[in-house]
């Protein structure tokens, strides 16, 4: 494997700054931590409000770091929550908490990416809000990849595969050539591996309902041992990548 990889692909969201964790789960267990007045339908409900919001509305400036966007995230959740009927939910405190976990994981990242940077290129291949490059100069990642494509600045949003492609051709190399690390099996490593490049599977807590965040109760339907078969690797800390390449 060693001697095939000529270049690493890696996920942002999820992937660096939660490490593997999805961010569903990991706001949602913040609402839980502060008791908030609201069910895990009415949450996932907002969510997704929140992201499909922020993601169709010039909402999140290009010189914004990320705790701007958690604030722009939580405003949508709280007015979609209030839209409900919701009991008014003060999403604030969450904030800062946030904003010092990920800035925590990131720190962690860093120091395996600087490692990996010393015998590979690194690409950065993410779904965004326009604000990447502000995000991962506020956390101190900027200097570790060659190129960095965004899906609101490129037009195209994973699990296209082609934003993956965007990726291999930004490295100069072939799909056979690199590896690609990511934390979701439908957005990063299923399209990635359906190019030809290897994969890596950041297996963190996911999100416990289905991809469309249809119903709190339905499940993927895939075992995990499935899930991880059709992954070259799966590893549930970034440092075990250290040892695979």
């Amino acid at each position: 494997m060693r001697n095939v990889i000529r270049g690493i692909i890696f996920d942002y969201g999820g992937t660096l700054d939660t490490g593997g964790n999805h961010w569903g789960r990991v706001i949602w267990e913040a609402y839980e931590r502060h008791h908030l007045p609201v069910t895990a339908q009415q949450y996932c409900e907002a969510y997704v409000y929140a992201e499909r919001t922020l993601g169709s509305e010039p909402i999140i400036q290009c010189a914004e770091n990320f705790r701007r966007t958690l604030e722009a995230k939580l405003k949508l959740q709280r007015e979609y929550l209030l839209s409900r009927g919701v009991v008014d939910a003060d999403l604030s405190a969450l904030v800062d908490e946030l904003d010092q976990l990920a800035r925590r994981q990131t720190a962690n990242s860093r120091k395996v990416l600087l490692q990996l940077k010393e015998r590979l290129p690194l690409v950065l291949v993410s779904n965004f809000y326009g604000n990447l490059a502000a995000v991962l100069s506020d956390y101190g990642l900027a200097d570790l990849f060659g190129h960095v494509v965004e899906s609101a600045a490129v037009g195209v949003r994973k699990p296209d595969p082609r934003i993956f492609m965007l990726g291999v051709e930004a490295l100069g190399l072939s799909p056979q050539q690199v590896m690609v690390v990511g934390d979701s099996m439908k957005n990063d490593i299923r399209p990635a591996r359906s190019i030809g490049c290897h994969t890596v599977w950041l297996k963190g807590q996911g999100w416990p309902i289905d991809a469309d965040f249809k119903s709190v109760s339905q499940k993927s339907g895939i075992p995990n041992s499935l899930q991880q078969e059709e992954a070259d690797h799966f590893i549930t800390d970034l440092r075990e990548l250290l040892t695979i390449i």
